[in-house]
This record gives structure tokens, sequence and C-alpha cells, in this order.
């Protein structure tokens, strides 16, 4: 059965983890304290909820970028940290020192779906806001009108198959007839439980054996 909508991880699946690893991390770390001490007066919810996740509202400017440098080396996934991370990032894009990646099987079989009338969908670790840079300044160039919507953390932990249901509910489509994309298995599992057809990509070959369906890319997937 075709499905009617179609959910997306990035990192391994449309995207290369590199690019994340090799270019984006080590363009915000560098960047994070004096982005934080350049911004202090804008950044006062970032500030706040710092505060709140540390437990101590007493953090001076300093305390707070040590934890926030601390957060970034661990690559925790908290929602102070994704906000500075994602406003850096845009500036990256915005200058050109970087375009987002994006396989070519990834952008073909995005066009492809999308011109079939397939609701495409983003479900990432990284915030919105980071997947709309990523796609909005890709290689193969802004990608984003091919999406109806994107969804991060704040539904959910990704291997939690109360985060399909609650994307289900937001798409209002039966589970069966979402496709979900993923190169981690536990996100598979979860998403499988909440009803959903998933499908492993597995970009660095075939596996000895998968309880997924899996391709190596997105060419095989819902072909023309």
């Amino acid at each position: 059965m075709t499905p009617r909508a179609i959910v997306t991880d990035i990192e391994g699946t449309t995207s290369s983890i590199r690019f994340v690893v090799d270019v984006l991390f080590p363009y915000s770390r560098a960047r994070l304290a004096p982005f934080v001490r350049a911004h202090a007066d804008e950044l006062g919810a970032v500030f706040d909820a710092v505060h709140r996740e540390v437990g101590d509202t007493a953090l001076d400017i300093e305390a707070i970028i040590a934890r926030l440098e601390q957060w970034h080396d661990a690559d925790r996934k908290i929602a102070p940290l994704k906000t500075v991370q994602g406003l850096i990032w845009a500036d990256g894009y915005a200058c050109g020192a970087f375009a987002g990646h994006v396989y070519p099987d990834a952008v073909a079989g995005l066009r492809r779906w999308h011109a079939r009338g397939i609701a495409l969908y983003v479900y990432s670790s990284g915030s919105v806001a980071a997947q709309k840079l990523l796609f909005g300044h890709s290689e193969a160039g802004d990608l984003t009108p091919l999406f109806a919507g994107h969804f991060d953390t704040a539904i959910g932990a990704k291997r939690d198959a109360h985060a399909y249901r609650a994307i289900v509910a937001a798409l209002g489509l039966p589970a069966d007839r979402i496709l979900f994309l993923s190169d981690v298995a536990e996100e598979l599992a979860a998403a499988r439980e909440a009803g959903l057809g998933v499908t492993l990509i597995a970009r660095d070959g075939l596996p000895e054996a998968s309880p997924f369906p899996v391709a190596t890319g997105f060419d095989p997937i819902l072909p023309d």
C-alpha cells in the first residue's frame, strides 16, 4: 500500500552523519562562547532555560557558557543548547561558510515522492529550526518547499513509541499509511510499535539480518 505520508530522519538517512560531526559541531563549538557574550541581551530565554535545567538561578554568563560548552562536548539534546547552536549555524549558512549535505538519492527521492502527492515530514533530534536551515541551504538548493512539516524531540524521544503516536495524531492519518525512514533500529522499533510502516536506511551496506525492510538509499523506495 502506498503511504500517504513519509517521515524521515536526517543524520545517516537524508544526510551524512559526518556533516554534523565534522562541520556543524566544530563550527558551533568554536563560536559558542563569543556568540553568547556578544548576544547576551538577546538570549534571556536561553539563560532562563539553562537556570531551570541546572536548578540554579544564580549562574552568571560565564557559568552559563561553561555549562553550554559542557553540554555541547557531550552532545546533549538540551533545548537551550540547541537554540544557541541553531543561531550560530544560521549565521554560518547565511555567510556561505557551508551548505547542508543531503545525499543525491535523498534529494531525488524527496522530489519524486512530493511529485506523487505524498506528504513529507522530518523527525530529527535536531531542532526544527536547525532542520529548516539544513534543507533550506542544502547543496541542492532550497528543499524546504518539499516538506509539509517538521518534528523534533519536543514531541517526544525518538526511541519512544509515544512520540510516534503523537506524530500520527498530528498528521491525522492512519498509522499504517505513514512510512518512517531511519538508520537507527531502536527508532524503527518504536515507530513500528506505534503502527507505522518502517524502512531501515543502511547506507554502509546491507546488514546480515534485520527485523525491518532495508534499503541502502532512497532509490529503491517507491520508485516511479
